[in-house]
């Protein structure tokens, strides 16, 4: 893969860690204002997530690598994005699987895992790059920081 500089965040946490990643998938926008990206069609999706904390799980990791893989690009790997009924709604703009809506909710389901992790680690920002000369960055507006 390639080696790319992603926007950064400020936070207040002693560890970081980025994961890139990609996943193949198609999608459609249905809504007269998408144009032509009411077709279906796909793209490769580059994602990059950053995931910080201050405390180390028992194996000295953040977070295991091969699980936010498994999150992300295991899930939508090779699918319709829009048959993600649990994630996606057509009856809901907000729902969409725009590139904005994707990034939001691959930090939903990886929050959602963190939160589970004892050391309980934050996902501080998800990039999502749709196509060469595109791409979104989702950043909760509060991170969670247990003290």
């Amino acid at each position: 893969m390639l080696q790319q500089i992603y926007p950064q965040v400020v936070h207040p946490y002693s560890y970081e860690l980025n994961k890139d990643m990609n996943f193949a998938a198609a999608h459609f926008v249905p809504h007269e204002s998408a144009g032509k990206c009411q077709q279906v069609h796909g793209h490769t999706y580059f994602v990059n997530l950053t995931i910080a904390g201050d405390e180390l799980d028992s194996s000295g990791f953040l977070v295991n690598f091969a699980t936010l893989k498994k999150i992300v690009s295991g899930q939508f790997d090779h699918t319709l994005l829009n048959d993600h009924k649990h994630l996606f709604n057509e009856e809901d703009a907000n729902d969409f699987p725009t590139s904005e809506v994707i990034a939001r909710k691959i930090y939903e389901l990886v929050q959602a895992h963190l939160d589970e992790l004892e050391n309980k680690p934050a996902c501080v920002q998800v990039f999502v790059r749709e196509t060469p000369t595109s791409y979104v960055v989702y950043r909760p507006k509060k991170v969670k920081r247990d003290e």
